[in-house]
């Protein structure tokens, strides 16, 4: 049961959040519609009251229709449906940072969640039932629903061309995260709520379903054209452990285990038995390590396109992808195939058999089962193996936790939610799936620790015990509290421990569960010659992110001449020193055979040693008995001898990475004969082929001989007469092809003293490619040939061209030649691939990567043309996966805000869930900006449609919205951004390319009206709509810290620059606020100082325009407007004496004013546009005003375009603001046309410009109006008047005066 703050846990054994229990369900499947992708059918659960005043049943029932809900058959109920999942923030969308967000998940996933009693379908129990209620009877409570066009839960896969649905390999299955069996059929969505099961399917007759427990019977119809398949679940099994996949599968009954049979779609039946021939090996080693017999009565293995992840099991089945299957030629795939069916094969007894009781438990059955695949990975793969992948294992962990936050195993636990967490853990919906995965590793990492303490037997024995008793409990009939041994939670996996070992881990438990994080150790030592000790020093450092002091013990191993020793310490404090008393005496120049861990003595020369001390290598915790991150000082000599002769694998690579920093002919000469010896682990001599490339690139200046790794590779692979030329691929030594793949991508990273790739290396690669013969080998050499290309990627390095230096575009005649060629190979594999397609289309991978490699560095046009066709739907998963990438990276690079869009689209849109997931995780790895970047990406656009696919988008997807926080918190942090909207204030602006406008603008901006609202006096919620532009809306960010959604903008004044316009948002004052009517002012002008008068009462506003009509002065009434009038027009004024407020020059641009679905149009340079909106709403209110920016000069270094005459336009019919009579001298003055809530209205006519000579007439009448107009003004602004004054004194400083 899940608990968190507030929500005990029940005292006795009876009791129970949920007021009753499940002991059978029914789930008939009556109808499925692969064109429409839907189903129809019923559930039918068998509910034991636990309350005799039960009046409310809570379900859980996600995107389902529900059309009928009957108690026994008889009685029906009303219900309803209430999901706040939907919306996470309902009503309040104001808010955009990731604490409220994370807030509200957890509530309304707690809202839903059964192990609290609720869920989405609330049914009221008939008052004709409250009788036998009230005897605690059982009844059956059946639900009618269907199913159409699902978001998430079930994935219908219909492949276009000709023929039948069976034909075209059209399947279906149902997937998702933990708790999601909600998605496709009504249910207690609770790993808690075990029951037995009959499930139910009609299907057509080509088709055949599989599902979970004993299949009972296939029944046809009359007709034989459909098909019923009858299975039942005799053990108790919980809802989101049971799963459904249809389709026209070939069927493999597995000969070597009959009760394990294998599915797979039509033509993939020979990599079929190839990949699973080794599975029954798997079953044995399970049941004779566990000394149980596997807990089911068959098991099946289902494999589907398009898979939710690679490998997802289920109750007595498995759901796999179909990239998994291999043919007997495939090297690389077939032990990860090996490890994940084995994975696969070990949560049938731990996660499935036996499940968590509640989330905070998920680390129990994930550590077993992680711990008993690893077991299997040991036994076939061998101890090397797995000692290297828990090694690197533990590194992920602790990176992990020290890059991201603590993860805890056990959340019940946890007095308060980790704050370095920016999503909340105590659910799966609300819990990442990058966290998942490093929990899950954590968990075995855990387990492992546990093993070391316990002893591997006595463990083993406590995993019997919980299978034995889980048996025993299967085999009972339906009572209250009978099943309890079927679930595992930390407390029973405690109460075992102790039982069976006597030994009480709970100090164990307060370490490594209850809490997070990993322990840091910095350790160096000095030798004390006089006193023949090591004088060791360990210092902890808990205050690192991620890192917790650790107290208890602790082993040191250290290598002396005489033999290995090891010593354990207690650890206490932070800094811990300790004198090791060495068993050994120091030799000179003494050769004499060494006595290793292993047993075995070798010949050393410690020629390199210190003389005086007998020690030769020294290593903390050597068997990672804790979860730490240890670093360690030690010489150089210490560390070659490690990598020379310590035979553990964690050793030798720990070694390699400490060798990268001492780049010396010794470590030369240690790394190369590391290479060369066979008797190394091959992952050994592959990580210090990649260090040997390092070491050579910082000892060029010093480097001898050949380029490194050359004769080594001719050595091992070259042929007898001829060395230069490599031997007819023979892959049966798996270590020598390993390492034959990985020498040319190292040696591929070698850089000369001019950082360029040597010439030797690269005419090397090219005659790999070559003189490549895999005729008489009997395995592929695709993933040989891919890693090939990848080395070629490797030698591109920055182009140094005439057209890269001018900025032109890139042609062929610019490529270099070795780049040609480069180019030549890599294009004849990319179509050679489209002939003769390799498997898994590795080669048509590394060819995209290294394409993008090209662009990157200049020799190719940086297009993501390519990169779109590769990614469509419909293309082969892995190739779309790496175009996806490289789109990514184009972004970033570039900053293409079409791209990122074009990548959302996929996010929202793509029909597999799994690569939706994947651009996501793509796109958090590799950000376009992050939140520190001052990048024109970040755009309230961005922001509010990321939130909406967050918030309500991706309901039934949990892990896909998981991956929208992640990458939320990635570009924007935790943080509000600085630009944000409400959905209730709609404001919109849009800005097009309109360079072959009559009016010659560059952008053309349409007129928005806003409502506002909030406590603040101004509306971000609507200057956040007013920039919620189109596709087509480029930002151009001058300066750069001006741009929306950067965080060094304050909230008080918001600017956004679109081309040469300036947007300015400002708090409207108190006293405005009770202003009860709308209305626009737009002002023309060239002064970036001439802003309305904020102060300004409206009713003085009212006052003086209608006192401007009376007087004649041309303006346009209400009326009017709405009339779509034309405006006349005014002459210019001949000076401001107003600071900027040009309001009684009227009209001298023809302009037209819209709604906020049209534009604003006229001629000449940007126009500076203040808009004010107020509000009848007692909220807050904003202004808008778009100011053309003062244009330097080109002394300035500004590049931008320039004002005045040489803009003029030369067609007579058009009106420039620029265009008046010779003899003024004064600096031409802009118009200002003031509508209340104007409609559109007409903007003049060429033949109104035949008046101009008679309305210029009238200018001396005007300037005397504006005189006196503007001394009334000076009466009542006061103060304010001469500051604006002063104001107007830098204005005629500015460019675009005369």
């Amino acid at each position: 049961m899940m608990t968190s703050k507030g929500i005990k846990k029940p005292d006795k054994a009876g009791e129970h959040l949920r007021p009753y229990k499940l002991s059978h369900q029914v789930v008939c499947i009556t109808g499925i519609n692969f064109q429409r992708q839907s189903l129809i059918g019923y559930a039918e659960l068998s509910i034991n009251p636990l309350r005799s005043d039960l009046r409310k049943i809570k379900i859980n029932s996600k995107q389902c229709r529900i059309y009928r809900i009957c108690i026994n058959d008889s009685l029906e109920c009303q219900f309803t449906y209430s999901d706040p999942s939907l919306e996470v923030c309902q009503g309040d969308s104001k808010q955009r940072n990731l604490d409220y967000f994370t807030s509200s998940h957890q509530s309304a996933v707690s809202s839903v969640d059964t192990d609290q009693g609720n869920g989405e379908l609330t049914i009221k129990v008939p008052h004709e039932a409250t009788d036998f209620i009230a005897e605690l009877k059982p009844f059956r409570l059946s639900v009618d629903f269907s199913l159409e066009k699902p978001q998430g839960g079930i994935q219908f896969v219909v492949p276009e061309g000709e023929g039948t649905l069976a034909d075209r390999g059209a399947h279906m299955f149902t997937y998702g995260t933990a708790n999601s069996s909600r998605l496709w059929f009504p249910c207690v969505d609770s790993y808690s709520e075990t029951c037995t099961w009959k499930l139910e399917f009609t299907v057509d007759s080509t088709m055949t379903a599989v599902s979970c427990g004993d299949l009972l019977e296939v029944v046809y119809t009359s007709d034989l054209r459909k098909k019923t398949f009858h299975y039942f679940v005799g053990v108790p099994t919980s809802a989101p452990n049971i799963a459904l996949a249809v389709g026209p599968f070939e069927i493999l009954v597995d000969p070597n285990m009959h009760e394990v049979t294998h599915f797979c779609l039509p033509q993939l039946m020979p990599m079929l038995k190839c990949s699973t021939a080794f599975l029954h090996q798997a079953f044995e080693f399970y049941e004779e390590l566990l000394s149980a017999r596997y807990p089911y009565s068959c098991y099946k293995q289902v494999f589907v396109d398009e898979a939710y992840r690679e490998v997802t099991p289920y109750a007595t089945m498995s759901i796999l992808s179909t990239n998994l299957l291999h043919s007997k030629q495939i090297v690389d795939q077939t032990p990860v195939t090996r490890r994940l069916m084995a994975s696969a094969v070990a949560c049938q007894f731990f996660g499935c058999f036996i499940a968590m009781q509640s989330w905070s438990d998920a680390w129990l059955p994930a550590g077993i089962a992680e711990y008993l695949t690893w077991s299997y990975v040991k036994k076939a793969f061998g101890n090397n193996e797995y000692r290297y992948w828990i090694y690197k294992d533990q590194q992920e962990v602790c990176s992990f936790e020290s890059t991201f936050g603590l993860i805890t195993l056990d959340s019940s636990a946890e007095k308060e939610t980790s704050g370095d967490l920016y999503f909340s853990t105590r659910h799966p919906f609300t819990t990442l799936e990058r966290y998942k995965s490093a929990y899950k590793k954590k968990a075995h990492l855990v387990m492992r620790m546990l093993d070391l303490r316990v002893g591997r037997e006595l463990l083993l024995q406590v995993f019997n015990k919980l299978l034995s008793l889980a048996t025993i409990a299967a085999q009972q009939k339906f009572q209250n509290q009978a099943w309890h041994n079927l679930l595992l939670s930390t407390s029973s996996f405690l109460k075992s421990i102790t039982t069976v070992t006597g030994k009480d881990i709970q100090p164990f438990l307060d370490q490594w569960v209850t809490q997070g994080g990993f322990t840091k150790f910095h350790g160096s030592f000095v030798f004390n010659r006089k006193r023949n000790t090591v004088e060791l020093e360990l210092r902890q450092e808990p205050t690192a992110k991620g890192a917790r002091k650790y107290m208890g013990p602790l082993t040191v191993t250290v290598q002396e001449l005489d033999g290995t020793f090891h010593h354990k310490m207690q650890i206490e404090e932070n800094l811990t020193k300790h004198d090791i008393i060495c068993h050994s005496k120091s030799r000179r120049h003494k050769k004499k055979k060494i006595p290793l861990c292993t047993g075995e003595e070798v010949d050393m020369d410690l020629n390199f040693m210190d003389p005086d001390s007998p020690v030769l290598w020294i290593r903390i915790d050597p068997e990672m008995s804790i979860l730490r991150q240890a670093t360690f000082e030690q010489p150089d000599y210490q560390w070659q001898y490690m990598l020379r002769y310590e035979r553990d694998v964690t050793a030798q690579t720990a070694a390699i990475y400490s060798l990268a920093q001492y780049a010396t002919p010794q470590t030369r000469l240690a790394l190369t004969d590391t290479i060369e010896n066979d008797q190394c682990f091959y992952r050994v001599r592959m990580e210090a082929a990649m260090c040997l490339a390092k070491v050579a690139n910082e000892m060029v200046s010093t480097w001898a001989g050949p380029p490194a790794m050359i004769t080594i590779f001719r050595k091992m692979f070259g042929s007898n007469s001829c060395p230069n030329i490599v031997k007819q691929n023979s892959f049966q030594n798996l270590q020598a092809y390993y390492l034959q793949k990985t020498i040319p991508v190292a040696m591929a990273t070698l850089r000369n003293i001019h950082n360029l790739c040597p010439q030797e290396v690269f005419k090397f690669l090219l005659d790999l490619f070559k003189y490549n013969d895999n005729s008489t080998n009997k395995f592929s050499d695709n993933y040989y040939r891919s890693a090939l290309i990848l080395a070629l990627a490797n030698t591109v390095t920055p182009a140094v061209t005439i057209g890269a230096l001018s900025g032109s575009m890139v042609t062929a005649d610019m490529l270099s030649s070795d780049m040609k060629l480069l180019l030549e190979e890599v294009t004849r594999y990319t179509n050679l691939e489209k002939l003769l397609p390799c498997y898994r289309l590795v080669v048509t991978v590394n060819c995209l990567k290294c394409i993008r490699v090209l662009q990157k560095n200049g020799h190719l046009p940086n297009d993501p043309t390519l990169f779109r066709s590769y990614a469509s739907y419909g293309q082969y998963v892995d190739v779309r996966l790496t175009a996806l990438d490289a789109l990514v990276d184009y972004t970033r690079v570039d900053g293409n805000a079409d791209e990122l869009s074009w990548l959302l689209d996929i996010v929202e849109k793509d029909p597999d869930p799994y690569v939706r997931h994947e651009v996501l995780r793509m796109l958090c790895d590799n950000p376009p900006f992050r939140k520190a970047d001052n990048s024109p990406l970040a755009s309230a656009s961005l922001v509010d449609r990321m939130w909406k696919l967050m918030n309500c988008k991706t309901s039934h997807d949990s892990r896909l919205r998981c991956d929208l926080i992640d990458l939320y918190h990635v570009l924007f942090g935790r943080s509000k951004p600085a630009l944000t909207h409400s959905a209730d204030a709609p404001l919109t602006q849009k800005v097009i390319d309109t360079a072959t406008s009559p009016g010659g603008w560059e952008r053309e901006t349409k007129a928005f009206s806003a409502v506002g609202g909030g406590d603040h006096g101004y509306s971000y919620a609507a200057v956040h709509e007013a920039m919620d532009v189109a596709q087509e809306d480029r930002f151009s960010p001058q300066p750069p810290a001006a741009q929306p959604g950067s965080p060094l903008m304050s909230e008080e004044m918001i600017d956004i620059e679109v081309g040469a316009m300036e947007v300015v948002v400002e708090p409207v004052k108190e006293e405005e606020q009770a202003q009860s009517l709308t209305r626009i002012d737009i002002s023309i002008g060239h002064d970036t100082h001439g802003y309305t008068d904020h102060g300004a009462s409206i009713r003085e506003e009212e006052e003086k325009d209608k006192h401007a009509e009376q007087e004649g002065e041309g303006q346009v009434s209400t009326m009017d407007a709405q009339e779509g009038g034309k405006m006349p027009e005014k002459g210019i004024p001949e000076d401001d004496e107003d600071g900027g407020r040009f309001d009684e020059a009227r009209y001298a641009t023809p302009v037209k004013v819209v709604d906020s679905d049209s534009s604003i149009e006229g001629d000449g340079p940007p126009l500076k546009v203040k808009t004010t909106a107020r509000s009848v709403l007692p909220s807050s209110f904003l202004k808008i005003a778009m100011a053309s920016k003062q244009q330097p000069s080109k002394d300035s270094g500004d590049s931008r375009p320039r004002f005045g005459s040489e803009r003029r336009h030369e067609d007579p019919h058009k009106f420039d603001i620029f265009d008046f009579d010779s003899d003024e001298e004064q600096r031409p003055k802009p118009a200002l046309f003031t509508a209340s809530a104007a409609p559109p209205v007409a903007a003049a006519t060429p033949s109104e410009e035949k008046h101009k000579h008679h309305k210029e007439k009238k200018k001396k009448k005007k300037k005397k109006h504006k005189h006196k107009h503007k001394h009334e003004r000076h009466e009542k602004h006061g103060s304010r008047h001469e500051k604006q004054q002063s104001s107007e004194s830098s204005t005629h400083n500015s460019p675009f005066t005369d």
